[in-house]
C-alpha cells in the first residue's frame, strides 16, 4: 500500500502584518521550496530584457526562494548578486543554485535597509515584492505611518547610492503609482520614473527608474506609460498577492 503524500505546508498568514516578522520568513523558507510573488518571469521577461544589458552587474534585493535570478542567468545576464535577510533563504538558495551549476551567482545574507556595498557598484538593482512588504502595516496609503515612510526612504536611498551614475532600478510591485510616486519622486533622487503594466485581468506594475536622467520638468510631471483604469479587488489575484491589496474604499 502506497504511503500518503505529504500535505502541502500552508504558509499564508492570517494577516499581512505577519510579513514584517523575520522569524515568519525563516520558518516559511525552511518548509517552502519556491514561490513567485506577482507572477513569474515569463509575464514580464520582455520588459526586463528591454532594460538590462547582458553585461550589466545586477543586484536582486529580497530574493527569497524566487527563481528570478536563474531566469535572468538563462537569458545571458550572468553577473548577479542576490541578497535576503533570512539566513535560511540564503542557504537554500546557495544549495539550489549550486545543484543547477549556477556557481557564478553570488548569494549573500543582507538587509535591504542597510546594503553592504560600495557606492555606484551595480548597473541594475531589481526587486520583486520586497518593497511592498514595507507597506503592509502602513495605515492610510495616502499618508503612511512615519515609520513606514522612514523605512521605504532608507531602502530607496540605499538603492540610489549603490547604483552607478546611469544605473537602473527596477521595482516589480503591486503598489499603484499614485501611492509610490511620492517616494520614487523625492527631491533627493536623480532618477527618472516611468512604469509599465503586466498581468492578465489584474495589472501589476513594472517601475523603471533611471539614475541621472531626471529633468526638472519631471519633478512636476512624471511620464506615464500604459496605465490602465484599474480595479483594486479582482478574483484573478494570484495566491497571496491579495494580501497586498489596498482597501481605498475603507479609508
Amino acid at each position: 500500500m502506497e504511503g500518503k503524500k505529504p500535505e502541502k505546508y500552508d504558509v499564508a498568514p492570517a494577516t499581512a502584518s505577519v510579513y514584517l516578522d523575520r522569524h515568519y520568513w525563516d520558518q516559511r523558507f525552511a518548509e517552502e521550496e519556491h514561490y513567485e510573488w506577482f507572477k513569474g518571469y515569463s509575464h514580464f521577461r520582455d520588459l526586463v530584457l528591454r532594460e538590462i544589458d547582458p553585461n550589466a552587474s545586477v543586484l536582486e534585493v529580497g530574493c527569497g526562494n524566487s527563481q528570478l535570478c536563474e531566469e535572468l542567468y538563462g537569458d545571458g545576464i550572468t553577473e548577479l548578486t542576490c541578497i535576503d535577510l533570512s539566513p535560511v533563504a540564503v542557504e537554500k538558495m546557495k544549495q539550489r543554485l549550486s545543484s543547477k551549476g549556477f556557481k557564478e551567482i553570488k548569494v549573500l545574507e543582507a538587509d535591504m535597509l542597510d546594503l553592504p556595498f560600495e557606492d555606484e557598484y551595480f548597473d541594475v538593482v531589481i526587486e520583486k515584492g520586497s518593497m511592498d512588504v514595507l507597506f503592509v502595516d502602513s495605515g492610510d496609503p495616502w499618508n503612511p505611518e512615519p515609520l513606514t515612510r522612514e523605512k521605504v526612504m532608507t531602502m530607496l536611498q540605499g538603492v540610489h547610492r549603490v547604483l552607478k551614475p546611469h544605473g537602473i532600478f527596477i521595482s516589480i510591485a503591486f503598489g499603484q503609482p499614485h501611492f509610490r510616486r511620492p517616494f520614487f519622486n523625492a527631491p533627493s533622487f536623480s532618477w527618472s520614473l516611468e512604469w509599465r503594466t503586466f498581468g492578465d485581468g489584474f495589472h501589476y506594475f513594472f517601475y523603471i527608474l533611471k539614475k541621472g536622467q531626471r529633468s526638472s520638468h519631471e519633478i512636476e510631471h512624471i511620464e506615464k506609460i500604459g496605465l490602465p483604469s484599474m480595479t483594486l479587488f479582482h478574483e484573478e489575484l494570484d495566491n497571496e498577492d491579495y494580501l497586498f491589496r489596498t482597501d481605498v474604499d475603507g479609508i
